[in-house]
């Protein structure tokens, strides 16, 4: 197979100097005779989202983050559908603030063990992944949960990164999804066996993630507003600062680099593609393996909570729901499909929750 260059001009422009694509005899391209050749970006665009594969990408990025809007239809729905659809859905994931004193109720008796997403449920969504950071009354909150019950951070970030983020050592961090999990160093109340935690379930990985993330930074150096973010045990694509009509730019560049490493899947966060290896492993099965390390497994005596606000979190969530043990908390604004039996709305309500959580618990052992 003969590999080609398109050089991918702007539109009102001759000159291909925006981004350069592989091409090859079977691609969505004709080369003729030359090595390379020059197509305006505009009809880049339109071919890219010609091909199946690229469109339901395209689409795919489009539902991470859920408008009020629907698909296809440029305006709105009608005030009174909109309020119609928000009561549906509260209805069947009321919020967690509301419904505080039932949570707390079937907590009696039983251990509650905290699990928390970072980006989007500690911090703000932030156009620069590296500016995420928590306030100072987030961090209080987060180390007030985790004097009384055992607290755990399960996010797609480096866990390195995000234990910088959070600078609680006390806390469990499991990173890359819960693929890379590391507890306190010392011994804590909350752990039964009394032993460090350390699990990493895809080391054989690593050589490929650091070559996949190289040869996607040098692919996005021309897609303005991309940017790649090595977390270790997955690589993160952010589009988030990327105009829409160059999304199929983004996805066609992924895409095509994960061709050639077929141990390696493709998953979908809040603007953000995700190359993680072909592993069972997500953040269901992250939760699972803490708890185990807590002393909880198949335990009646434990609440787990886990709150986050993204699609990987549907992995914990569904796992909950499965066990019938628990309470997963999704974090959104808007009404979208969750396994998650409660929501909040925003980090803000998340603190709030947190600090009720405190409060109660401080109340039961004065009561007691």
């Amino acid at each position: 197979m003969t590999n080609h260059n398109a050089l991918i001009s702007d539109a009102t422009s001759s000159i291909g100097v925006a981004v350069r694509v592989p091409v090859s005899n079977q691609s969505l391209f004709s080369s003729g005779g030359g090595r390379s050749i020059s197509i305006p970006r505009k009809m880049l665009v339109q071919k890219l989202e010609a091909d199946p594969t690229i469109n339901s990408w395209i689409e795919a990025m489009r539902a991470s983050s859920p408008t009020r809007t629907r698909p296809g239809n440029i305006s709105s729905l009608p005030e009174s559908d909109e309020e119609e659809e928000d009561s549906s859905w509260i209805s069947q994931h009321p919020s967690a603030l509301t419904m505080f004193e039932q949570i707390a109720e079937a907590s009696k008796g039983k251990q509650i063990v905290m699990f928390l997403d970072y980006d989007g449920t500690l911090s703000p969504i932030v156009e620069n992944p590296d500016q995420a950071y928590m306030t100072p009354e987030m961090r209080d909150a987060v180390k007030g949960v985790a004097r009384y019950f055992p607290t755990a951070i399960v996010t797609g970030r480096c866990q390195d990164k995000v234990r910088s983020f959070v600078k609680l050592p006390g806390l469990y961090y499991a990173g890359s999804h819960g693929m890379d999990i590391k507890g306190p160093s010392k011994k804590t109340k909350h752990n039964k066996n009394n032993r460090s935690v350390l699990f990493q379930a895809a080391n054989e990985f690593l050589p490929m993630i650091e070559q996949v993330s190289k040869c996607l930074v040098e692919k996005m150096r021309d897609v303005e507003g991309a940017s790649v973010e090595n977390n270790k045990f997955c690589v993160s694509v952010h589009y988030r600062c990327v105009d829409q009509k160059d999304w199929g730019v983004v996805a066609e560049h992924v895409t095509s680099i994960l061709s050639e490493y077929p141990k390696l899947r493709l998953t979908q966060g809040r603007k953000v593609i995700e190359i993680r290896p072909t592993i069972k492993w997500d953040k269901g099965k992250a939760l699972e393996f803490l708890l185990e390390s807590l002393g909880f497994a198949n335990s009646d005596n434990v609440l787990p909570i886990y709150i986050g606000d993204d699609r990987t979190d549907e992995d914990a969530f569904k796992v909950l729901r499965e066990k019938g043990q628990g309470f997963g908390i999704l974090v959104s604004k808007v009404p979208k499909e969750t396994s998650a039996t409660y929501s909040l709305q925003e980090p803000s309500e998340v603190g709030e929750f947190l600090r009720r959580l405190v409060e109660w618990k401080q109340m039961s052992l004065r009561g007691r």
